[in-house]
């Protein structure tokens, strides 16, 4: 299946899919990652864009704030164990049936069995549709898998390699159609000088290079190498200070963390700042952004950066890959090496030119190929034109 098309006869699909379609964005996840953040922001410019959308959220997590106060339908559901998922997937079953759903849009993997047998048990026997956000690294050959995605109308990959993963593991019988769609990220909102001297006086960064890693505080997200990192570069009288944006989801490596950083006498040069909403306000006092994850499955904080115009480093492995074009629009270091990351910031420190090129080149190629605008419009082709 082609994404987009040109022609006057698409454009008439698409027009009369948007008003005949009537959407359900699923995901039942507790959590407030990139993930859920997308199945928010798709349900948004779908419903804006026109479309009939009711999104369905775990009744206990954390995504009804972004409904409330806004004219996005919605309904919450709870989350049972995987012994009564029946329940859930009955209850689901009543919201398809009583909203006239035709396609249910899931982001979780955990929620297939949930959304298959929804689909089943309802009158309307729904397409489905899986965004598929994370890697897959084993065969799926199992009843329980090849029944699962049986019931699977799409995948969406969010790579290439995701969806080259997806085709190799699941049993050639069984498996969906697949197609890739990127995730894109909104263009920032840029902060004055003013407001930026402000957010650097506040974390005590001066002029300091700035090296800003964002994301949950635990350890695949590779906090730990940027801190190596700095502390080699402190070494060479390089005034260099890490950033570090977001919660921690382990006290233990958060602590350990804060002990080295305490035994290398390094603390003024390590900056926790915990959670916040104000993400790309923090990345614009940054110098680049590193994302240090050794198995990154796709990589928007990249993205983000990209489209603030601030170099960026990332692991040589996963999603980055598809998103960096080495040495024009960002670095690549050795997974897992904090001396080939120090070496790396260091030359985009010591060469200006060469960072404000990788920034600029960057900026270009996020809006060309990962603006958020242009990604859920072909999110909207798909849903609304998918047979």
């Amino acid at each position: 299946m082609e994404l987009y098309q040109n022609n006057d006869s698409i454009t008439t699909l698409i027009f009369w899919g948007v008003f005949l379609r009537k959407i359900l964005e699923l995901c039942l996840s507790p959590d407030t990652g990139g993930l859920e953040l997308y199945m928010v922001r798709a349900s948004h410019y779908l419903h804006e864009s026109g479309m009939n959308i009711t999104s369905v959220i775990n009744e206990t997590g954390n995504l009804e704030k972004y409904y409330q106060n806004t004219d996005c339908k919605y309904k919450k559901l709870k989350k049972y164990t995987a012994v009564l998922s029946f329940i859930s997937a009955k209850k689901l079953a009543k919201i398809i049936d009583d909203n006239g759903i035709t396609v249910v849009h899931i982001h979780w993997t955990k929620d297939l069995p949930v959304a298959v047998l929804a689909k089943l048990i309802s009158k309307q026997k729904p397409k489905l549709i899986q965004t598929r956000h994370m890697t897959m690294t084993r065969f799926k050959d199992d009843f329980y898998h090849r029944f699962l995605y049986k019931n699977i109308d799409l995948m969406l990959a969010v790579t290439k390699q995701v969806k080259e993963q997806i085709e190799k593991f699941i049993p050639i019988d069984v498996v969906p159609n697949v197609e890739v769609l990127y995730i894109g990220a909104d263009k920032p909102e840029a902060i004055d000088l003013e407001d930026k001297k402000a957010l650097r006086d506040k974390y005590n960064l001066q002029r300091s290079f700035i090296v800003g890693i964002i994301g949950r505080i635990e350890e695949s997200k590779g906090q730990y190498l940027v801190i190596e990192a700095i502390k080699k570069l402190v070494r060479k009288n390089i005034d260099a200070k890490a950033l570090i944006v977001g919660h921690a989801m382990n006290d233990n490596y958060l602590n350990n963390l804060k002990d080295n950083i305490e035994k290398e006498k390094i603390n003024d040069k390590v900056i926790f700042t915990g959670f916040t909403t104000k993400v790309q306000r923090l990345m614009q006092l940054c110098d680049v952004i590193v994302l240090a994850t050794d198995k990154e499955t796709f990589g928007l904080v990249l993205i983000e950066a990209m489209q603030c115009e601030i170099a960026v480093i990332a692991s040589d492995s996963g999603g980055p890959l598809e998103i960096i074009d080495n040495n024009k629009s960002g670095l690549f270091f050795k997974s897992k090496e904090s001396d080939d990351l120090a070496q790396k910031l260091e030359i985009l420190y010591r060469d200006e030119k060469l960072r404000e090129s990788i920034a600029t080149a960057g900026k270009l190629k996020a809006n060309e190929k990962f603006c958020s605008e242009k990604q859920f419009k072909k999110l909207k082709y798909i849903l609304s034109s998918f047979k």
